[in-house]
């Protein structure tokens, strides 16, 4: 196929659209079902990009939630503790742990599931069969894989009464090594971010502690790379071989370090035991349960679950209150979280922020004049940073 014609691009009005290879080749993805549109790609093409380099980088399968050009989530297909799968809702997914790529896709779904809802997935290796039961219940735009397995295939081409966006591309793909767009008539051009992230980057541990295990590294690589396609500024928190909590698009560092934290926050507050232990009336849908559980963990908003009148509709029975304090002391027990950010800290504020969220391993790029004050807030924390030199801008 040489090329493939949109219905539009980024909005209704942007017509002619079309996705095309200049050099007149052809295209190295098939499309196998529905008709993606010019969003749709931006997110392939940049979710399929972060998937391969988390494999290549940890060698184990990998699966991402993309929205408007910027992962929700992204992860690696560890086995989920039974915690986590009813905080992710997939509790009841027969042969999950045998699947690894479903693993991956289950994590980074319920990561942040508010932003995920019609998101497009990326998955390194070949969608099984369980995998497509996942996404065949959640609201999605489309799929980018290598392959897929028939029984998957069968699954998702019923999604979306036969239209759901199914992509196959081909792993072999090497893109030209220079980049161009163009921005208001004008031709912008460059060489493509084939920087590697890998563990070698890894070994300039400039705080008093240098103790950075083995999974702490598979944690900084993929928090890495998730920034490295996710829209600038971006900060990343990472924990268990997945993102937790990504700050994407902001101007200004702290806004993403608390955006993100926040998400962060809000993803271990979902496997406390009160949440948990929630009792959904008959017939609420998971995007329903989702912005219940979003609002009950609000400080703002949760008096509206718990109001008279309204949890009856939802729930079978009354949550339990679950206060401000309570809430900020179960935060206060974490430890262990990474984060990452795709240019340095400006200042010291970043790292508190990050320390009331349980951060324990920061790893930045370094540079800025105040990095001696930056590394002293680290000290203070007993936090592990690592510079890498390498700034992970994507705009």
């Amino acid at each position: 196929m040489k090329e493939f014609s949109l219905k539009y691009g980024c909005n209704p009005n942007q017509k002619p659209a079309r996705i095309f290879m200049a050099d007149g080749s052809d295209l190295p993805v098939e499309i196998l079902n529905g008709r993606p549109g010019y969003i749709n790609f931006l997110d392939a093409f940049n979710s399929w990009q972060l998937v391969k380099e988390i494999k290549e980088a940890t060698g184990m399968p990998a699966a991402t939630s993309f929205k408007h050009v910027s992962p929700t989530s992204a992860a690696v297909g560890k086995v989920l503790p039974a915690d986590l799968k009813k905080a992710c809702f997939v509790e009841d997914i027969e042969d999950l742990d045998k699947s690894p790529v479903a693993c991956a896709y289950a994590r980074a779904r319920g990561t942040d599931r508010m932003s995920s809802f019609g998101d497009w997935i990326a998955l390194s290796d070949e969608c099984d069969e369980t995998t497509a039961k996942i996404i065949s219940r959640e609201v999605s735009d489309g799929i980018i894989a290598p392959s897929y397995s028939e029984k998957a295939l069968e699954i998702l081409k019923a999604k979306r009464k036969g239209t759901y966006n199914i992509v196959k591309i081909d792993p072999s793909y090497i893109p030209e090594e220079t980049e161009r767009k163009q921005v208001f008539g004008i031709t912008f051009e460059q060489g493509r971010n084939n920087y590697k992230i890998n563990a070698e980057m890894l070994d300039n541990i400039v705080t008093a502690n240098k103790d950075l295990p083995k999974d702490k590294i598979t944690d900084m690589i993929i928090a890495l790379i998730t920034l490295k396609y996710t829209q600038s500024n971006s900060v990343c928190f990472a924990e268990d071989g997945q993102a937790i909590g990504v700050g994407a698009g902001q101007q200004s560092r702290i806004h993403c370090t608390r955006l993100a934290a926040s998400k962060a926050n809000l993803w271990h507050l979902r496997r406390h035991e009160k949440v948990l232990n929630l009792k959904f009336a008959e017939g609420v849908g998971r995007p329903d349960k989702n912005n219940i559980i979003d609002l009950y963990l609000s400080d703002d908003d949760s008096h509206q679950v718990l109001a008279e009148g309204v949890w009856q509709k939802y729930f079978a029975e009354k949550p339990e209150p679950f206060t401000r304090e309570e809430k900020k002391a179960y935060l206060a027990t974490l430890s262990g979280v990474t984060l990452a950010s795709d240019a340095f800290f400006p200042f010291s504020d970043n790292i508190e922020k990050a320390a009331e969220s349980g951060v324990s391993y920061v790893v930045e790029p370094g540079g800025s004049v105040r990095d001696d004050l930056v590394i002293e807030a680290a000290d203070e924390h007993n936090m592990v940073m690592v510079f890498t030199g390498m700034r992970l801008f994507h705009h």
